[in-house]
Formats: structure tokens, C-alpha cells, sequence
């Protein structure tokens, strides 16, 4: 079997002899690609109704969700570097033809799940900031295919230096409008005690889960399996543990800055709407208008417009190498990486561009949250799979997580079935 993004395969060099804060640069990059879809505009939808209708109740599910993609991506880190096989590969190597077909198409829904609510995310974004309207600038987000393949020619650094410069921006616009907004820190600390909360509120727990879809995504998964392997360390079973460690280390302090950018957005929301009786705000171009009368400055809401714009720029990236990703895993079929986006960003932009034509911006919105839902719904395809192959023996050798961490990795693909089920249950 091919090497999982053949292109940039090992093409990072890392040396094993340098001091360790060299060591770790050369492995840091792709936890940083792996974030981006934990802070996209499907995330901001879900944390800002969460956080105008239930105040800070919900960081509490922020942070647990949070938790759990830490321990979900560097289970997959560990499956690509020990393995040589992402998800996607391995599910096509251990399980029937007709079990991998049923998965491929599951992550292809979420994958176009996830573009829909990066198309609605940058269409706003542009809406917000230049007046383009929504339907044209669903389409225009087409043309971002073109900024990946011209930053894929440039090297694999490149496009992480551009990834971790964009989330950097995003970062520090919502600490600003953190500032800003002054939580009061008592009630906004209590709001990460609070993690039952959802369970006895039918419409807590639809947003709830919507958090939880929007910040543990399936595709990231498979992404991340594949990313790690850009790294030149030794096919050794000492330089795959040592790989292990430092590519662990890289994605959980790239998610711990996308865990600070969430619980922003969420206690903005409950600081600046919550607080002042405005529960009703769940769009994402609602709080933009609101957010500069309540604060009293326009900087407010020019700074959630940009960070919105940098983090539906950045999604676009994660989306496009995840689709070539699984397309080759499961079916071993290459497509050029042009045609591989325009067809995914197609398939999302349609739907945008009816819905906006039919019910106008307020429409779009509740697309997005709902894509956020359909997302969380496709996890345990990834997440069972995920937690299988790391815990076999058989297929990781030595390198297979021990007993306990199973024990846990089982426990939180059940939590996710769960939570899953409990919404199906209360949506019909």
C-alpha cells in the first residue's frame, strides 16, 4: 500500500540529536492543522447560542469535549506513526470491502457537513466585513482551493506556518473582545462545574452535542493518522515511541489554544448577550451586529469579523487534505487535488446557496448549526474504528496503548454513542 500523502510524505526532516526544543519544532505543525477544525464557524454558531441562551453553563461541555479530542487525536497520531497507515488505510486493510464502502461514505457526509459550515462561516464573514452577498460569496469561497495547492507546492511547512499564523490572529481577536466584554469570573469558572447540566434539558442537550460535533470532527481523525507521517523520523520501533511522545505534546497544546478560543467565544456570548437578557441570540450575524451597541465600540465587532474570515480561510485547508485523505485510504482512488475540492466545496456550496436564495441569512444559520449536529452523529464511525486498531496488540505491536487508556478510549466512544442516541431519541 501507498504512503498516506505520498507528495510530503517524511519530507520534514527531524534529528534525533538536536537540543529538545529543536526536536519538538521540527514535530510541531501538524496538531496546529488538526485545531483548525476545533475553532471553524461551526463551533462559533454552537458556543454562541449556547452561550446567549444558558450563560456559562455549557463551558463545562467545552471543556470536557475538549478533553476528549486530546486523547481521540493523539490516538490517531499513534495509529499513523507506528503503523504507517492512517484511519482510513487501516480501515481498508482489517475490515470486509462492504464495512470500509459504508465508512468511506459516512466520512465523505462529514466531510461535506464540515465544508457547509466553513462555506456559511466565510460567505457571513464576507457579508459582514464587505457586504458581498451570501450567495455570492458562498461561491466565491470556491476559489480558496486555489490558495492550498499554491501553499502545497511551496513545502508542508508553508502551509502549517500559514495555518499557525491565521490561528494566531483568531486567538487574539477573541482575547481582546474577551477584554472586552469583562466576564465576571466567579459565574464563568462555575460554568466548567457543571457537565450533568444538559442531560434533564432537551434543548441543552441539541446544543450540547452540537458542540460536542463541532469540536471532536470525525475527519480530523483521519487527517491527523495521515499528517504525522510528514515527519522524517526512524521507522525504528525507538524512533516511533519517541515520535509518539512529541507528536502527542504538538496536537494537546495546539488543542489547549483552540480550547482557550471556544470557551472565548461561548463567554463572550453569555458575558455580552446572557448577562443583559438577550437569550435569543444564535446567529452568528446577529452577534456581530450586536456585539459593538452593547460594548460600546466598533472594534468589538470588526475583530469577530475577522477572526470569522481567518478561521473559514483556515478550515478550507483541513477539509481539502482530509477529502484526498480518505478518498485514497478507502478506495485507493487519486484524483488531482483541484478536482478532489471543487468537487467536495460543490457539493456544500449548493445547498448554501438555495437555502440563502429561499430563507434569506437567517436560513443559513440554522443550516450550520444542524451540519454541526450531523457531524457529531458520524463520530463513533471514526471513533470505534480509531480505538479498535490502537488497542490491538496485534496491529500495533508493543506500541499499543495499555489497559487503562483503552478502558478510557472505550469509555469516551460510549459517552459519544450515548449522547448520540439520547438526540435521536429526543428529535423523534
Amino acid at each position: 500500500m501507498r504512503s498516506s500523502l505520498p507528495e510530503v510524505h517524511a519530507s520534514v526532516a527531524v534529528n534525533r540529536k538536536a537540543v529538545k526544543w529543536r526536536q519538538f519544532l521540527a514535530f510541531a505543525g501538524p496538531g496546529y492543522l488538526v485545531s483548525v477544525g476545533y475553532m471553524d464557524p461551526g463551533n462559533w454558531a454552537t458556543c454562541i447560542a449556547g452561550g446567549s441562551k444558558f450563560g456559562y453553563t455549557l463551558l463545562s461541555v467545552v471543556f470536557i469535549s475538549n478533553l476528549m479530542a486530546m486523547l481521540l487525536q493523539a490516538l490517531a497520531a499513534r495509529l499513523g506513526i507506528v503503523t504507517g497507515r492512517d484511519l482510513a488505510q487501516a480501515c481498508r486493510e482489517h475490515y470486509p470491502p462492504v464495512v470500509g464502502h459504508v465508512l468511506w461514505v459516512l466520512c465523505e457526509l462529514a466531510i461535506i457537513a464540515c465544508d457547509l459550515a466553513e462555506v456559511i462561516g466565510t460567505a457571513l464573514a464576507l457579508k459582514l466585513l464587505f457586504g458581498i452577498p451570501i450567495g455570492i460569496g458562498a461561491v466565491l469561497t470556491a476559489l480558496d482551493s486555489l490558495l492550498v495547492l499554491l501553499l502545497m507546492r511551496r513545502g508542508f511547512r508553508w502551509l502549517e506556518a500559514f495555518i499557525f499564523g491565521l490561528i494566531i490572529l483568531i486567538a487574539s481577536c477573541f482575547a481582546v473582545q474577551l477584554v472586552m466584554a469583562s466576564p465576571r469570573l466567579a459565574e464563568l469558572f462555575s460554568g466548567f462545574l457543571n457537565p450533568a447540566a444538559p442531560l434533564f434539558n432537551p434543548e441543552m442537550l441539541y446544543i450540547s452535542i452540537g458542540i460536542l460535533g463541532a469540536t471532536v470532527m470525525p475527519h480530523n481523525l483521519y487527517l491527523h493518522s495521515s499528517i504525522v507521517q510528514t515527519r522524517a523520523f526512524e521507522r525504528t520501533p525507538e524512533g516511533r515511541r519517541h515520535a509518539v511522545g512529541w507528536a502527542t505534546l504538538d496536537s494537546t497544546l495546539a488543542l489547549g489554544l483552540a480550547l482557550f478560543v471556544n470557551a472565548a467565544i461561548l463567554a463572550v456570548a453569555a458575558a455580552v448577550f446572557h448577562s443583559r437578557g438577550k437569550s435569543d441570540v444564535a446567529e452568528i450575524q446577529d452577534a456581530y451586529e450586536l456585539l459593538s451597541p452593547l460594548l460600546g465600540t466598533s472594534l468589538a465587532s470588526l475583530l469577530f469579523g475577522i477572526a470569522l474570515l481567518a478561521s473559514g480561510l483556515n478550515s478550507t485547508v483541513t477539509g481539502t487534505l482530509a477529502g484526498q485523505i480518505v478518498m485514497e485510504g478507502f478506495l485507493h482512488l487519486r484524483v488531482r487535488p483541484w478536482v478532489r475540492r471543487l468537487l467536495t466545496r460543490g457539493l456544500a456550496v449548493i445547498p448554501v446557496v438555495i437555502v440563502a436564495a429561499i430563507y434569506g441569512e437567517h436560513g443559513t444559520s440554522r443550516l450550520l448549526v444542524l451540519s454541526q449536529v450531523v457531524l457529531s452523529m458520524q463520530l463513533p464511525f471514526a471513533v470505534v474504528p480509531l480505538v479498535q486498531f490502537v488497542s490491538s496488540r496485534k496491529i500495533m505491536g508493543d506500541l499499543c496503548i495499555p489497559r487503562w487508556l483503552a478502558c478510557v478510549s472505550w469509555l469516551v466512544a460510549g459517552i459519544i454513542l450515548a449522547l448520540n442516541l439520547l438526540l435521536l431519541k429526543d428529535m423523534f
